[in-house]
Order: C-alpha cells, then structure tokens, then sequence
C-alpha cells in the first residue's frame, strides 16, 4: 500500500510531528511506501528535516498569509498525488502551514484527517479563552469579541475557517487523540469521529529507583503548560523532603519568568534547567525519575508526556484535564489531580517522594499499561485497519499491494 502522511513540520521536535515519523517507521518496517509531505519551517534551530516531500512555509508574519492560503503547499501535493499515486492520504496538523488550500485536492482521493489540536473548530487551536478558562463559543466573532485574535489575524483566520468549513467533507474519516477530544469535536458538528490514541515507543525498564527523590517536568515553558504550579508545589514539598530535586526539559516564552519565580521561592539549587532535548537524551535524563508531573492548565487532547513516563515506569501526577484521565489511573499508575491547584499538586507529590516503594509500584503498573493501551504498535495497527476500511470505499481505485495487509 502507498500511504502519503500530511504535516505541518517534519522536524523531531514536537509531539505530533514525532508522531508522523514514527508512524512512517511503523508503516515502512510493515512493507508499505510511505512518504512524508511538510513545510521547510524547522522550528528549533539545528534540528534535520526529515520530510520526503517539502513545500514552502514560514515562522514570520508572513505565515498569517500562507497558514490560510499556500500555494507552495498546493503544488507540492498536487504534484506528490501524480508522482507517487497514494492508496491512502493521512492529514494530521495542517493549518499551520500547509493551509485548507490543499483539501480540493483530496476529494477524489482515500483520506482521514487526525486532529492533534482544535484547529477544527478553534483558530488558536486550544479550545480556551486568554484567562486560561475553556472556551464555549463557536469560532467567528466570539474569537474577536474575547480578544484572543487580534483584528488583523482575526480576519485571515476566518478566511481559513471558510475554507475549511467548505472543503473539509473530503475526508472519509475523522481520529481524534483521545474520547475527551472527540467529545468536543462532536459537539461542534464533526462527527462521526473515531478515537486512536497516539503510541510511545517500547523500551526497557528504568533502574532501581535511587536517592535523591526526583521530580521531572518535560514540555514547553508557556503558561498552559503548569510550570509555575510545579515550581510553587514543589516548594512546599522541599521543606519537608529538602534532598528532593526537580528537573526541567523544555524551553519557551516562560523560560526567564519561570527562573526568576524559582529563585524567589528559594528552590533555584534544586531545580536542574536542561533546555529542549532530543527524546532519547530527555529519557536518558529521567531515568532517576521518582515522578512525572503533568500540571496543565488546559484541556490537552492527549498527554505524549505521560505515556513516555508510564513506559519508562515513572508514576504520574497530571491535571485531570483533556486526555489525561484516560491515560493515567488514579491511585494505580499515578494521581490525577484538579487543574491550577498548588496544594492539590503538592500533597500527592510529598506522598510519592516519601515512599519509594510507591513510586515504584506505582510506576510498573504505568508500564504495564503503557504497554497494554499505548504502544506504537498497537496505534500503527489501528491505522493500517482504518486505511483498509477507507480504501474500500473506493472500489474503482486499484491499490498498489496486491498483498493482505499485515
């Protein structure tokens, strides 16, 4: 089968775009031809492209223009489309680059769109208001009115959201992260929509859990993140366990506050800032990990962060916001804990780091349920069965394996 993947960036550095390339492994280790179509945009400096195919694309003022119409894009697929003749054509984030320019292209052609954000019904993507707080309103004025697009942007986002709204019938399926997500996708009249939840890779177990207590923190330093919450919680928990240490893997607009706010509260020696790493030198730093903190603000469609924590066997302390209630078990692999609440946070966390036999049951059962629910294999299954079903429908179309899928 001859699978075309669609995304933004195709860089290793986030979430989704690692998703995309390990997805392309798991399809290639199958037997199918699989390429990758991103931007050229490289979102962190010194980080390789690894896209097959590559259009045009922009982190200036300019991407307000091609987020909403990219010529570059169009071509680039439409010249992919006659070259490699996909069975199946796989979506993932595209208006952030790519642009809805690209979907009259797709009507003829077997595809699913994997929503990793709600640009679907947000033009920020988030789903929530500047104060933090969720968002109930449908994309349009409410956007302006609530100030979370400036009038300039405003009004080539809503360009991009009629183009959406009028194209995006050519996908055959719709995949959401997580039950949450499809939740809120539904609610605003995308449906039907199926739920997969992204895979981590397999890897051996962590070590023996060693002194001195650790606390780990891994995403981008911006304020949805939680950051501050974990810097506040974990000042408490260092008056009564003052070996304890934090560490911190990411970097963002928050980097400089957030110091400041650690030296303020008297943690800055505890606390370890190691800036963005690649995921195997991130896992190679987390191997003392007594806990994972998750504190996010917001309602995330799925939680990358704790299932790596939950293979790697680390217990979980997330907001029981977005995906997470899905991936971590309350008082099995971890705690889920209210959204913004310091004390809330603080309180399991202080439990954990006084009781290493805790953490470390706690952090086997993550791992046997990461094992069960969120391997990588288990998410390339899903797709391949879903690539099927899609292709079906086309019965004019003949496929390029003439082979049982595996």
């Amino acid at each position: 089968m001859r699978i075309l993947l669609l995304n933004d960036i195709g860089t290793a550095t986030g979430g989704a775009e690692l998703q995309m390339l390990s997805l392309r492994k798991g399809l290639r280790d199958r037997g199918h031809e699989v390429r990758l179509l991103t931007s050229q945009v490289v979102p962190i400096a010194g980080n390789e492209l690894l896209a097959d195919e590559v259009c045009f694309g922009s982190s200036t003022r300019l991407q307000v223009l091609t987020q909403t119409v990219n010529p570059s894009a169009y071509l680039a697929l439409r010249r992919t489309l006659h070259n490699f003749q996909p069975d199946v054509v796989h979506v993932r984030i595209f208006m952030g680059q790519l642009s809805p320019l690209i979907l009259p292209l797709l009507q003829d052609v077997p595809c699913l769109y994997q929503a990793a954000m709600y640009r679907a019904i947000c033009p920020k993507g988030t789903k929530t208001l500047p104060t933090g707080d969720p968002c109930h309103s449908v994309a349009g004025r409410a956007c302006l009115h609530h100030r979370c697009l400036t009038p300039q942007s405003w009004a080539m986002l809503m360009v991009q959201r009629q183009l959406w709204l009028r194209w995006r019938q050519v996908f055959d399926r719709v995949v959401a992260l997580s039950h949450g997500m499809k939740a809120k996708l539904e609610a605003e009249g995308i449906s039907p929509v199926e739920v997969i939840y992204n895979g981590v890779r397999e890897r051996s177990m962590r070590p023996a859990l060693q002194n001195p207590p650790t606390v780990v923190f891994a995403g981008r330093l911006v304020p949805e993140k939680g950051v501050d919450l974990l810097l506040r919680a974990f000042a408490q928990v260092l008056l009564q366990v003052p070996q304890a240490r934090l560490l911190i893997a990411g970097q963002g607009s928050e980097a400089n506050f957030l110091q400041t706010l650690a030296a303020e509260l008297g943690v800055s020696d505890r606390v370890t800032w190691l800036g963005h790493l690649p995921l195997a030198e991130m896992e190679r730093q987390f191997e003392s990990a007594w806990v994972q903190v998750v504190p996010s603000k917001w309602e995330e469609p799925f939680g990358n962060v704790s299932t790596e924590a939950m293979m790697r066997g680390t217990a979980v302390i997330a907001s029981a916001v977005g995906g997470q209630p899905e991936i971590v078990q309350d008082g099995v692999t971890g705690f889920l804990v209210p959204p913004a609440d310091v004390d809330a946070i603080a309180t399991p966390l202080l439990k954990l780091l006084r009781d290493r036999a805790l953490a470390e049951q706690m952090g086997q059962c993550g791992r046997q349920r990461a094992l069960t629910h969120f391997s990588e294999s288990q998410r390339t299954d899903r797709f391949i069965d879903l690539y099927q079903q899609i292709q079906a429908n086309y019965p004019t179309r003949i496929s390029h394996s003439s082979e049982a899928l595996a």
